[in-house]
This record gives C-alpha cells, structure tokens and sequence, in this order.
C-alpha cells in the first residue's frame, strides 16, 4: 500500500461511513492487489483505532458480522435526551420466542407452540423473519418436514452481541418465565442502545 495515506485512516474512515459492521473480508476489499494489505496488518490498525478510541464517547467494537463503532452504553442516559422518541419496546410473546430460538436453536414453530403453550402468531412470527433476526436452517426428518429456525448475524449485531456464547447466563431454573425475563433484562438495554444509534444515524442521513 502506498505511503500517503495511513491504514488506520482508511479503516477509521469506512467504518464511520458504512453505517453498519465491516468484517475483515469487506474491509480488505477496498485495498487493490498492489496495494498488499494482509489481515494481520488490519487487526493490528483495529487494534491501534480500538486504544486510540478509549477514553472518547465513543468505542470500536466487534459485532458478528464486523467491525463498529457505537456510543459508549454507559453515555446513554445522556444519548437518549437528544430524542423525543422512546426506544422500541417489544411484547413479552415476542421476547419469549425469540429467547427460546436463541436458546434451543434449531427449533420448529411446533415446538415453540408446545413450550409456550399457545398457538405462535403469524405477525409476530413474521416480525422477527422480517428483522431477519431468525431464519430456517434447516428441516426436521419427521411428517411434514417442519422448518427449523435458528438466530442470525442480525440478531446478534442488534443485540450488541459478537456470538451465541455472550448471550446472558440462564437462571437456575431454566422455565420460559425465567428466561423470559432474564432475556428482557439483559437484552433489551442492549436493543435501547441499538436503537438510539439507529435514530442518530437517520438523523445524520436525511
């Protein structure tokens, strides 16, 4: 790579600029072949911009899908008065299907149902599919081959999560109110966060 301009800036620069996570893939795609950066190099400039940004409001953190940069959640307090909007709030049938796929995937709508005791709504079930927060991985050998579902990428980019294994600890006793409400405990203050950084990129937008 040429010499006028520094790694760290151009990686600095698409990040802030993508508005959404940069995998290493995508950002070795803006260098050509000539230009020669290896991936051990562009960890080392995220690592650089990761300490350069310590002591700022905002950080540099890895998501499932890449690389960000997000308020600070300890600042958000402070973040949320910059918006008459409060954040999304999700219903209690909602969070309860969705911690069950994130926490017994792959599973069937059946054996949601089952669990849950009540019959899945269509539009909430159509939510997540539509957030592409779930997706069928596959399908169960049994009589009308079920469609198994499981969470995304997306899922855990929104959540502020970088794979499965952060996913809040389960209560001792592992019945759906207990994970339901550990659920909503510990991730929906994520899913706040989330949102306040999605108003203010739409507001840096239009």
């Amino acid at each position: 790579m040429t010499d006028e301009i520094n790694l760290e800036l151009i990686i600095e620069g698409a990040l802030f600029a993508a508005g959404e996570p940069l995998s290493i893939d995508r950002l070795e795609s803006l260098f050509k072949k000539e230009e020669q950066v290896d991936r051990k190099a562009m960890r080392a400039a995220l690592e650089k911009l990761s300490d350069a940004y310590m002591e700022r409001g905002i950080e540099l953190k890895e998501f499932a899908s890449g690389y960000q940069f997000q308020v600070k959640p300890e600042l958000a307090p402070w973040m949320m008065r910059l918006w008459e909007d409060k954040p999304i709030r999700y219903s209690r049938a909602l969070l309860e299907t969705l911690a069950l796929i994130a926490y017994r995937q792959p599973i069937t709508r059946g054996e949601i149902e089952s669990i849950r005791g009540v019959s899945l709504s269509t539009t909430l079930f159509r939510s997540l599919l539509d957030r592409e927060w779930v997706k069928v991985v596959g399908y169960r050998d049994v009589p009308g081959r079920p469609g198994l579902y499981a969470t995304t990428k997306k899922f855990l980019d929104y959540f502020g999560l970088k794979n499965l294994g952060d996913l809040p600890a389960l209560p001792p006793v592992q019945n759906l109110e207990a994970i339901a409400q550990k659920f909503e405990e510990d991730i929906m203050k994520k899913a706040s966060e989330q949102n306040e950084q999605d108003v203010n990129e739409t507001e840096q937008e239009s």
